[in-house]
């Protein structure tokens, strides 16, 4: 497992918290917080374009 640096803890209303990490290497992390060990990892690019995306309206749908 690499070693991650995750954030604080994002969490919305309903109890839903996820947490954002970074390795050294470069890669990006997501988790539902407490299974960290369970993370879907992509490039840092990637999660700053998704963070750019959501910010524009992309996903409001999905509310």
């Amino acid at each position: 497992m690499p070693e991650i640096t995750w954030e604080t803890p994002y969490c919305g209303e309903a109890a839903n918290c996820y947490r954002i990490g970074t390795d050294e290497a470069g890669n990006s992390y997501i988790a539902v917080v407490g299974a960290e060990a369970h993370y879907l990892t992509d490039s840092r690019e990637a999660l700053q374009q998704m963070i750019r995306d959501i910010k524009a309206g992309k996903a409001d749908h999905l509310l």
